[in-house]
C-alpha cells in the first residue's frame, strides 16, 4: 500500500481528484511516462558514475582514466567543501553546481560515512546510493523552493544541529541516521502547492489523508515506499525496521507548520521546568523533532546572500500557486498574491511569528552556543534588511502616488510589520 502512493503527485494529471477544471500537468511539465522512465534510468546510471568517481577521490584513490562527467577541478572543489560541511556558511547552491545537481546524494553519502552509519548498520554501499538517488529524483526540480537542493540544505543544517554538544553527547547511531534521513526526505515529491490548495481542488491526497497533514503524510509514506523498494534495511530485524519507519513518520509529520504552537508550547514547558532527560529515548526523539523543525525553516538564519536567495525562491513558488488559483478562478491563498504580498513583507512576518520564537527556544536549549548565537545574529540582521527594503518599497509607492498619501493597504501593512 505504501509503495503505491509514492510518486503520485508527480503524475497527478492521471488522477485529478474531483475537480473537473484543473489539469495538474501545469504543476509538473513532463512528457510521456515512458520517456521519463528512460531518462530516470539514464540519470541514475550517470549519477552513480559521478559518485563512484568522487568516492574514490575522497578515499585518496586516483582513477587511472578520467572518463567521467565531472572534471577534476569541480570534484576537487566539491571535496574541499565537504571538508567544511559543518560550517554554518556552507553554500549549498555552489555545492549543487559543483556536483552537477547531485548535492543531496553526494552530501548524504559523505555524512553517512562521517557519522559511521554505513559500518554500524552494515549498509550496502551500492544499495545505499541507489536509495539516495531515488530520494533525490523524487523531488521536483521545477519547484523553485521545494526541491532536492532545499532537502540538501536542511540535511546540512541538521548535521550542524546534531553536533551541538547538548544533543551530541546523548545521540545514538539510530538517532543520527533517523535525523539525517528525515531531513533528506521531509519534502519528497512535494507538488509545489500547499495543503489548502490540495484540499480545495479535492486532490486525491487530501482525501487519502482526510485533510490532515496531507503533504507531510505523503512525504513520509513516499519515503517508506522507497526504503522498502530499495531493500536498504532488509537485513535488519523486522521490529527494527518497523520502529525506524514509525519514527521517520513522527519526525517528518513534525514539520507541519500547523503544529508549530503545539511543539513550541511543549518545548517551552520542558525548558521552564528543566525536565528534559536526554538519556530517555522519548525526550531525545522530541529534540530531534525540534531540530528538524529548525533545519526546515533555518533560511532566515543563514548569511544574507543565501537567505535572500531562499526567500525569493519560496515566494516565487507562492506566486506560482497564486497564478494557478487566479487562472482557475479560485480564491488566491494568503501570501500567494504577487500584487499584494511582497517578498519583504512575507519574510518579516515569517521571521517574527514563526522563526524567532522557535530559534530563541533552540538557543535556550543549546545553552547559547556559538552556532545558536550566530544564527540569531543573522536572523536579526536579515530582518532589518527586509524592513529596510519594505520601507523603500513604500517610499517608492508614496512618491508615485500623486496625492502623496500612503494607501490604506500600505498603511495597514506598515502597522502590521511594526507589531512586535
Amino acid at each position: 500500500g505504501d509503495a503505491r502512493v509514492r510518486g503520485q503527485t508527480g503524475v497527478v494529471s492521471e488522477r485529478r481528484g474531483s475537480y473537473p477544471f484543473i489539469d495538474f500537468r501545469l504543476l509538473n511539465n513532463t512528457t510521456l511516462s515512458g520517456e521519463i522512465g528512460t531518462k530516470k534510468k539514464v540519470k541514475r546510471l550517470l549519477s552513480f558514475q559521478r559518485y563512484f568517481h568522487a568516492s574514490r577521490l575522497l578515499r585518496g584513490i586516483v582513477p587511472q582514466a578520467s572518463l567521467y562527467l565531472l572534471d577534476e577541478d569541480y570534484l576537487g572543489q566539491a571535496r574541499h567543501m565537504l571538508s567544511k560541511v559543518g560550517m554554518w556558511d556552507f553554500d549549498i547552491f555552489l555545492f549543487d553546481r559543483l556536483t552537477n545537481g547531485n548535492s543531496l546524494v553526494t552530501l548524504l553519502c559523505h555524512l553517512f560515512n562521517v557519522h559511521g552509519l554505513i559500518h554500524h548498520f552494515q549498509l550496502d554501499m551500492v544499495t545505499l546510493h541507489r536509495f539516495f538517488v531515488m530520494v533525490q529524483e523524487d523531488y521536483h526540480s521545477q519547484n523553485p523552493y521545494h526541491n532536492a537542493v532545499h532537502a540538501a540544505d536542511v540535511t546540512q543544517a541538521m548535521h550542524c544541529y546534531l553536533r551541538e554538544p547538548k544533543l551530541a553527547n546523548f545521540l545514538t547511531p539510530s538517532d543520527i541516521m533517523l535525523g539525517l534521513l528525515a531531513a533528506a526526505a521531509h519534502d519528497v515529491d512535494h507538488p509545489g502547492v500547499n495543503q489548502p490548495f490540495l484540499i480545495k481542488t479535492k486532490h486525491h491526497l487530501a482525501s487519502l489523508y482526510q485533510n490532515v497533514s496531507v503533504l507531510e503524510n505523503h512525504h513520509w509514506r513516499s519515503t517508506i515506499g522507497m526504503l522498502r523498494e530499495s531493500r536498504l534495511l532488509a537485513h535488519l530485524p523486522k521490529e527494527v525496521t518497523q520502529d525506524i519507519e514509525q519514527q521517520l513518520g513522527s519526525l517528518i509529520l513534525a514539520t507541519d507548520i500547523n503544529r508549530q504552537n503545539e511543539f513550541l508550547i511543549r518545548l517551552k514547558s520542558h525548558l521552564d521546568n528543566q525536565d528534559l532527560r536526554l538519556e530517555d529515548a522519548q525526550d531525545r526523539h522530541f529534540m530531534l523533532q525540534i531540530a528538524l523543525k529548525c533545519a526546515d525553516i533555518c533560511n532566515p538564519c543563514r548569511v544574507w546572500d543565501l537567505s535572500k536567495q531562499w526567500s525569493e525562491r519560496v515566494c516565487e513558488e507562492f506566486y506560482r500557486q497564486g497564478d494557478l488559483e487566479q487562472k482557475f478562478e479560485l480564491e488566491i491563498s494568503p501570501l500567494c498574491n504577487q500584487q499584494k504580498d511582497s517578498v519583504p513583507s512575507i519574510q518579516i512576518g515569517f521571521m517574527t511569528y514563526i522563526v524567532e520564537p522557535l530559534f530563541e527556544r533552540w538557543a535556550q536549549f543549546t545553552g547559547n552556543t556559538p552556532l545558536s548565537e550566530n544564527m540569531l545574529t543573522h536572523l536579526r540582521r536579515n530582518k532589518a534588511k527586509w524592513r529596510s527594503l519594505l520601507h523603500k518599497q513604500h517610499s517608492s509607492s508614496r512618491s508615485n502616488d500623486h496625492s502623496g498619501q500612503v494607501t490604506g493597504s500600505q498603511e495597514q501593512t506598515l502597522n502590521e510589520e511594526e507589531t512586535p
